[in-house]
């Protein structure tokens, strides 16, 4: 993985597959390349380790007005330039996401028939196949479809060759794909960002569908060649935000987003009243009612943010509440009464690989299915039985925030409805729901810490180890708040529930080791906290605490957050976090909005 744009009209496809690129950039990635094809077919292909701006300098605008593109993201074989796409082999260049998990196989047999090989990649294993049907095929798509009936694993590839020129073949089986439709001009993207402002009207490839594009049009079928009717969609997105605006990084400007996105996930839903619309449920009220199990699955942040969830709708609802990493779930045969269960499934992207398989599995026990997506028009989005759109607006830092926000934000509205249905106390509904509405002006509130949390960070810069601590509902901020820091800072950063640290991980502290300590309101498990920071403490422990309360005299560091609500204080100690990780990563001196070896949307295992 990481990227594909496409483009075959009328105009140079240089500028376009590269501004493309550019515009995929915020995904990660560890090198780029595009190749472009004249009116003969003949394929010029230019590729770089590094970023697509080195490449844009060593990629001169030959003209071509056909071409293909990608940012690499490596899974087979290190990041080089041998290992970058596109790939070609014989008359086939070809761009892919996905893993051939068969592609050994496929090698060995097409280097007894003579074939050479150069990378170290799956995806030239797939373009030497193509070639190899192309041999026997009429056309490039018939090639690619055959090659694709005999690959096992995942791919949204684009294909061009030079026994065809004038034709690009897409295709998609677990990595998203979309086609934009122009004016006698058309455009390829594994992302909608790619395509914004090209044009408004986009095909959403499914999966084992097929697309054969020339002058003439666009045939999409299935890998049996069977015509596929595809409806034509609206491409809704701003271009504007793909903008720093002033900010130093995209990470800083998403994290000052957060006010916004809660204002806009809870608009039009949350009444004054704390009664809640959620018009895409696609449920009945007595299944909510009679709702004894809810099961929420996800990947990193948002799994994360599903533990949180666990915390609050048992709370708020009553109901049991198991939550479930995707990667793990996908494989594991769990006992699950379909009858008064519903699944929630977390994705900012929509296309997190291992979420999707998730999904498929709860839907063929018959499980209603929901979804809180960011990604409009997603792999998820479309799957689900229905859902809770997010309303975050694209997230371009590889490491998410403000879509941390909107789905907690959303379950709780979740919560607030399945609640309500329930016969909760109106003064129980009018708490969270005014919360709720505060939420938007406390995350404000909370922001202004940005200074004291870069001083904190510039005296804590050189630590390589800490752990984040909390109890209850702030246990999950803790698992997030490691998590931030590890993703931009490179710091090792392990979360516990902060009572188990005498069980085992308190042999690791000692002066040079921080601890993360966030501090509950709550008078008793404050008091149990405490104790534990006086554990580490006489130990030699650091310790950066975080809570609405004044400086304990046993810390070292101390942020204060606003004082709110048990509901909202997760979300607010949340900021301060992400804000401490956001100054250590630019103290650190790391690549903010790009860490090393992450990618935005994880499309493969």
């Amino acid at each position: 993985m990481c990227g594909i744009v496409g483009y075959l009209g009328d105009k140079s496809a240089n500028p376009i597959l590269i501004n493309g690129l550019r515009r995929l950039e915020y995904r990660g990635y560890d090198s780029a390349g595009i190749a472009t094809a004249d009116k003969s077919g003949s394929v010029k292909i230019c590729k770089k380790q590094g970023k697509v701006a080195d490449l844009d300098a060593r990629c001169d605008d030959n003209g071509d007005k056909l071409g293909i593109g990608h940012t690499r993201w490596a899974t087979h074989g290190e990041p080089s330039e041998a290992n970058a796409h596109p790939h070609q082999v014989g008359a086939v260049a070809l761009v892919h996401n996905g893993i051939i998990e068969n592609y050994q196989d496929i090698k060995q047999k097409l280097t007894n028939k003579g074939y050479e090989f150069s990378s170290k990649t799956d995806s030239e294993v797939l373009a030497g196949l193509i070639d190899d049907k192309l041999k026997s095929s009429k056309t490039l798509g018939e090639a690619v479809r055959q090659a694709l009936r005999e690959v096992a694993g995942t791919f949204g590839i684009a294909v061009i060759s030079e026994s065809e020129p004038g034709a690009i073949v897409v295709a998609r089986r677990g990595s998203p794909l979309i086609l934009g439709i122009g004016d006698d001009e058309y455009f390829i993207a594994s992302d909608a960002s790619a395509i914004v402002g090209h044009t408004e009207r986009v095909i959403y490839l499914e999966d084992d569908q097929l697309a054969v594009i020339n002058t003439d049009g666009y045939d999409v079928v299935d890998l049996d060649n069977n015509a596929q009717a595809v409806d034509i969609h609206k491409l809704d997105q701003d271009q504007a935000v793909a903008e720093k605006e002033g900010f130093d990084h995209f990470l800083i400007k998403e994290i000052h987003e957060q006010p916004q996105v809660v204002a806009d996930t809870t608009r039009g839903r949350l009444g004054a009243d704390g009664s809640v619309r959620l018009g895409g449920l696609n449920i009945s009220d007595d299944k909510l009612r009679n709702l004894k199990h809810i099961l929420i699955v996800g990947c990193g942040t948002a799994y994360f943010s599903g533990v949180l969830g666990k915390y609050l709708l048992e709370k708020l609802t009553g109901v049991s509440v198991s939550v479930e990493v995707g990667s793990e779930f996908r494989y594991r045969d769990a006992a699950i009464d379909p009858k008064d269960t519903i699944a929630l499934f977390m994705s900012q992207s929509g296309e997190t690989a291992d979420t999707l398989a998730s999904l498929e599995e709860v839907k063929r026990r018959g499980i209603h299915t929901l979804g809180l997506v960011n990604v409009v028009g997603s792999s998820l989005a479309r799957a689900v039985d229905g859902g809770i759109y997010l309303h975050a607006g694209p997230e371009i830092s590889v490491a998410s925030t403000k879509a941390y926000s909107a789905m907690v934000t959303a379950l709780l509205l979740f919560g607030l409805h399945v609640a309500s249905l329930k016969g909760a106390s109106r003064s129980e509904i009018a708490e969270v729901a005014e919360a709720l509405h505060s939420l938007p002006n406390e995350i404000e509130h909370a922001l202004k810490l940005g200074n004291e949390a870069k001083e904190v960070a510039q005296a804590l810069k050189n630590h390589d180890h800490a752990f984040y601590l909390g109890r209850d509902n702030l246990y999950p901020v803790a698992l997030e708040g490691a998590l931030k820091l590890m993703e931009v800072s490179y710091i090792h950063a392990q979360p516990y529930p902060t009572g188990e640290m005498k069980h085992g991980p308190i042999a690791l502290i000692d002066e040079n080791f921080l601890s993360v300590v966030v501090l509950p309101e709550d008078e008793l498990l404050y008091a149990k906290t405490i104790s534990n920071i006086e554990e580490i403490k006489a130990r030699k422990g650091r310790i950066l605490s975080v809570s609405s309360r004044p400086r304990p005299e046993q810390s070292d560091y101390h942020l204060v957050v606003p004082k709110v609500s048990t509901w909202a204080e997760p979300l607010i100690i949340n900021v301060a976090l992400q804000l401490f990780a956001y100054h250590m990563a630019v103290a650190r001196g790391t690549d903010v909005d790009q860490p090393r070896n992450l990618a935005k949307s994880v499309t493969v295992e």
